[in-house]
């Protein structure tokens, strides 16, 4: 009996190179959009959804479950990119990419997980970020929302152990998407003191994320932790020197990462 998933924001980026594989794999897979009509991805059923309006993750859950009968996987993925200094970054701002990246994904997980209750099975895969693990200069306020969501999942899997519902996140480093073109960026104000060091970082995640991996590489990991019995708490996918800032973060004293972190980004 074929699989049903469920991938939020699959119109672009990771979301929609996931959808792909997975239709390719026989999986029933359905994706969502704000404007699914504006989306023509071949063999996925494309839903509308946003995040961060409750009614239409009821009503999308509701259809698929009444067409299919269940949801199997659910992919946690729909989310938006924000830059600035931490001081002159908009409360609406933060508020916004909050509400998406964060209480969005929690708010789809409830949507799911009566059907998976009742049914003793299923998964839900979150996509956090290698950014969530650590404050990153000018990104405060993004990797705020992935390690919340990335925290929230580790309680998730504890609460949802009886039910044998697993959960578990997937933490990308840079992928070569249109994620830049999306984030909300602060402002750069001539009259900051932030100027000169938020303009040059902002050039260097524009770098990064064009020399960033094949969103299909994601795909098939993510592909490869659907057939797993029993998921790892966290994945991460990305460079070496990327994983690996993640142990050095354990093990070396904070100051010291913080040092490698201002030189990195030549603050």
């Amino acid at each position: 009996m074929s699989k049903v998933v469920l991938i939020t924001g699959a119109s672009s980026g990771i979301g929609q190179a996931i959808a792909q594989h997975l239709v390719a794999q026989s999986y029933i897979t359905y994706g969502t959009s704000r404007n699914p009509k504006k989306s023509s991805e071949k063999g996925v059923h494309m839903v509308a959804l946003d995040v961060t309006k409750p009614e239409t993750i009821t009503a999308a859950v509701k259809n698929i479950i009444a067409k299919e009968g269940k949801i199997d996987y659910l992919i946690n993925n729909a989310g938006m990119g924000i830059t600035g200094p931490l001081e002159e970054t908009p409360d609406a701002e933060t508020k916004r990419v909050f509400e998406t990246n964060y209480f969005g994904a929690l708010e789809v997980i409830k949507a799911v997980l009566p059907t998976m209750r009742s049914s003793r099975s299923g998964m839900v895969i979150n996509i956090t970020s290698i950014a969530g693990y650590m404050g990153l200069p000018y990104r405060g306020i993004y990797s705020a929302t992935k390690g919340a969501l990335g925290i929230t999942t580790e309680a998730y899997r504890m609460e949802l152990k009886e039910f044998n519902v697993k959960m578990t996140t997937v933490a990308p480093g840079d992928f070569a998407t249109n994620i830049a073109a999306g984030r909300y960026h602060a402002p750069l104000l001539d009259d900051s003191p932030y100027r000169e060091n938020y303009k040059n970082t902002l050039s260097l995640m524009d770098k990064h994320v064009d020399d960033g991996m094949s969103p299909l590489v994601m795909a098939k990991v993510i592909h490869r932790i659907m057939k797993t019995k029993n998921p790892k708490v966290h994945y991460r996918v990305g460079f070496f020197m990327q994983r690996f800032s993640i142990a050095l973060k354990r093990i070396l004293p904070d100051t010291w990462y913080e040092k490698l972190l201002l030189n990195h980004y030549d603050l």
